[in-house]
C-alpha cells in the first residue's frame, strides 16, 4: 500500500507540474502578443497620417479635416444652407374663367394644417456655431457660392482647415464673416487665403474690432476683391490711413476694387483726408460710403478738392516727368539701343545735304533690301509697299510728295488712325518713317477682313481695326495740366459715382465746397467728355447738422437729379415748344 501510495503521488507531482508548465507557457504566449500589439498602436502612432486631398465639396471637406484635427463629432460645425425668405406668391390670373372658386365648408373640429413660412427649431439651437452656405444648385454640394459665418470665433486651428478648403471650392464667390473675433493673425491669414480663391469677389468682415487695426492687408496689390464691407470694426483714424496707402501712392494702385464700405466706424478728418490721399491717382473705385464717422467740414473741404481739381505734390511732379520721358522714348529702361535713323544709314549722299531725289533712291534701295530679309511675299505686293513706305518718308521733307502720299496712302492711313486711340496723325507718320516694317505690317492688317494681331494669335485683345472704341486706363499723372501760381493742376477724381457722407458732422462750409466740385464736374464733362469718366451721380448727406431749407443744399439737391442716370426731364406741352420755336 505505501509504494501504490508513493507512485500515485509522484504521478500527482508529475501531472501538476505539466498543467503549471501549460499556465506558464500560455502566460508567456499572452504576454508576448500583448507587448506586439502595443507595440504595433504606438508605431501606429507615432506614424504621421497621410494628409488629406480636398474634393472641392465644402461640406464634406470640412468635417473631415475637422475630424483629423481631434475635434469630437459633437463639436464640429454643421454646414447647413442658409434660411431664405418664403417668396410671395403670383396673383391671381385675371382671364381665369372662376377667379374666386366657391369656398368650401370648413369642419371646426377638424385640427388646422401648420403654416409653412416658418422652421421650428430646438431651445438652443440658434447659438450653435454652424456655417451657412448657398448653392447654385442645392442637389449638387460642389456648387456652394457663399459662405456665412457670424457669431462664433474663429480661431488658428479653424484658419488652417479653411486654408485646405477654400481654394478648391471653384464657384465660391462671397464670404461673410460677422462677429467672429478675429486677430491680426487670424485676419492675415485670411487675408493671404482669398487671392488663391479663383472666384472670390465679395469680402465682408464686421463686428471684428481689432486693435492692431491691420485692414489694409486685404488691399494688397495681389487681392482679388472687388466689393469689400469692413463696417463696426471700430476703424481709427490709424486704420483709415493704412487702408488709403493700399488704395494708391504715386507708383502704386489697387486695380480691382470697385465698391467700399467703411461706414459705422471712428476715423475723424484725419482719417478722412488719408482716404482723400489714396484716391488721388485712384481711377477705379466707384462706390464709397463714410457713413457714421466723425468726419467734419475739413473732411468735406478735402473731398471737394479731390473730386473737382488738385495741385500735383512734388514727388508727383517727378514721377509725371519719370512717365513723361517713358513715353517719349519707349525703349528707355528696357536697356536697347535706340534705333539709328533712316538719314545716318544712307550712304548715297551727307546728312547735311536736303535733296528729295537722293531721299527717293536711297530709301527705295533700303526699302528693298530690308524687304527681301524680313518679307517673304509676291513680287507686286513688295513694289507697291515700297512705293507707299517711301511716300510716307518724304511727306516730312518736300510739299510735292506730301501731295503724292496723301494720294496714294490715305485709305490705310485712315484704317490706322481709327483704330489707334493713343498717338495722333505726326506720331503715326514719324512712327512710319523709323519702323517701315512695322508700318506695312499695320497696313497689311488693315487690308483683310480676317486677318488679326500677334496678339490675337494668343488670345489677347481684339485687334485695333475692329475696336474702335476701345478705352484704354491712363495714369492720372499724364492728363493735361494747368499751371497756376506755379504749381501744376490737375482734374480731380470723377471715377466715383456714388459718394455716402450721411451721418457725419458736416455743416454749411463742407456742403459748399462738395456743390462747387459737382459744378465743376458738370462744366468738365460739357467741354471735354470722357467715355469712362462721368463724374459724381450720386451723393448721400442725410443726418448731416444741414439746414433742408439752405440755397446750397437746394441747389445740390437739382443737380443731383440730373445726374440720375434714370433721370427724364418733364415734358413740354405743345403750345409750350412753338412758344420756344417762335421766341
Amino acid at each position: 500500500m505505501s509504494e501504490a501510495g508513493d507512485a500515485k503521488g509522484v504521478f500527482a507531482s508529475a501531472a501538476k507540474k505539466v498543467k503549471m508548465g501549460k499556465r506558464v507557457e500560455k502566460a508567456l504566449k499572452e504576454k508576448a502578443a500583448a507587448s506586439s500589439s502595443q507595440e504595433a498602436t504606438e508605431e501606429d502612432a507615432n506614424k504621421a497620417p497621410e494628409p488629406y486631398t480636398c474634393i472641392g465639396h465644402f461640406d464634406a471637406d470640412f468635417t473631415e479635416l475637422c475630424r483629423r484635427a481631434g475635434l469630437p463629432p459633437t463639436e464640429i460645425p454643421p454646414v447647413v444652407l442658409r434660411a431664405k425668405r418664403p417668396g410671395t406668391p403670383p396673383p391671381p390670373d385675371p382671364k381665369a374663367k372662376d377667379p374666386t372658386p366657391p369656398e368650401e365648408p370648413v369642419d371646426v373640429a377638424e385640427e388646422e394644417p401648420k403654416p409653412k413660412t416658418y422652421v421650428t427649431k430646438e431651445k438652443y439651437s440658434y447659438f450653435k456655431p454652424n456655417i451657412q452656405v448657398e448653392m447654385e444648385h442645392e442637389e449638387k454640394p460642389a456648387t456652394v457660392t457663399e459662405i456665412y459665418i457670424r457669431g462664433w470665433k474663429i480661431d488658428d486651428m479653424m484658419v488652417d482647415i479653411f486654408r485646405n478648403c477654400f481654394p478648391t471650392i471653384e464657384k465660391l464667390n462671397t464670404i461673410n464673416l460677422w462677429n467672429v473675433g478675429l486677430t491680426d493673425k487670424t485676419l492675415r491669414d485670411l487675408a493671404a487665403i482669398f487671392p488663391q480663391c479663383p472666384n472670390l469677389k465679395n469680402v465682408s468682415i464686421e463686428g471684428n474690432p481689432i486693435a492692431e487695426e491691420p485692414w489694409a492687408c486685404l488691399i494688397g496689390d495681389d487681392s482679388l476683391i472687388v466689393n469689400l464691407s469692413l463696417r463696426h470694426n471700430e476703424i481709427t483714424d490709424r486704420g483709415a490711413s493704412g487702408i488709403g496707402a493700399a488704395l494708391s501712392t504715386v507708383t502704386t494702385c489697387n486695380k480691382n476694387l470697385i465698391s467700399l464700405n467703411l461706414s459705422h466706424n471712428k476715423f475723424s478728418d484725419v482719417g478722412a483726408e488719408a482716404v482723400v490721399k489714396g484716391l488721388r491717382m485712384n481711377r477705379v473705385l466707384l462706390c464709397l460710403s463714410l457713413a457714421s464717422n466723425k468726419i467734419t467740414d475739413k473732411g468735406a473741404v478735402k473731398f471737394g478738392e479731390l473730386l473737382s481739381r488738385f495741385p500735383l505734390t512734388h514727388e508727383e511732379v517727378v514721377e509725371r516727368r519719370k512717365l513723361l520721358s517713358d513715353k517719349g522714348s519707349p525703349d528707355r529702361g528696357t536697356g536697347k539701343s535706340p534705333p539709328p535713323s533712316r538719314r545716318a544709314e544712307s550712304k548715297d549722299r551727307p546728312g547735311s545735304v536736303r535733296s528729295g531725289s537722293h531721299l527717293d533712291k536711297g530709301d527705295k534701295k533700303r526699302d528693298k533690301s530690308s524687304k527681301k530679309k524680313d518679307n517673304k511675299h509676291e513680287k507686286k505686293n513688295e513694289k507697291e509697299d515700297a512705293g507707299k513706305g517711301n511716300k510716307t518718308v518724304v511727306m516730312m521733307d518736300s510739299k510735292k510728295d506730301k501731295d503724292e502720299g496723301a494720294k496714294g496712302g490715305t485709305k490705310k492711313d485712315d484704317k490706322w488712325k481709327k483704330g489707334s486711340h493713343s498717338m495722333g496723325a505726326k506720331a503715326v507718320m514719324a512712327d512710319t518713317s523709323r519702323h517701315g516694317s512695322r508700318a506695312e505690317t499695320v497696313n497689311k492688317t488693315t487690308k483683310g477682313k480676317k486677318t488679326t494681331s500677334s496678339k490675337d494669335k494668343k488670345g489677347g485683345a481684339a485687334p485695333e481695326s475692329e475696336s474702335p472704341d476701345m478705352v484704354e486706363a491712363i495714369n492720372p499723372l499724364l492728363d493735361s495740366v494747368e499751371s497756376i501760381d506755379g504749381q501744376l493742376w490737375i482734374p480731380g477724381n470723377r471715377s466715383i459715382i456714388n459718394l455716402n457722407l450721411s451721418r457725419n458732422e458736416i455743416g454749411e462750409a463742407g456742403l459748399k465746397s462738395l456743390l462747387l466740385a459737382l459744378q465743376y464736374q458738370i462744366t468738365l464733362a460739357n467741354l471735354a467728355p470722357h467715355p469712362a469718366l462721368k463724374g459724381l451721380m450720386r451723393l448721400s448727406l442725410g443726418r448731416n447738422p444741414i439746414r433742408a431749407d439752405s440755397e446750397a443744399y437746394q441747389k445740390l439737391q437739382d443737380l443731383l437729379l440730373t445726374r440720375d442716370p434714370f433721370y427724364k426731364p418733364q415734358a413740354k406741352s405743345p403750345d409750350g415748344e412753338v412758344q420756344s420755336l417762335v421766341g
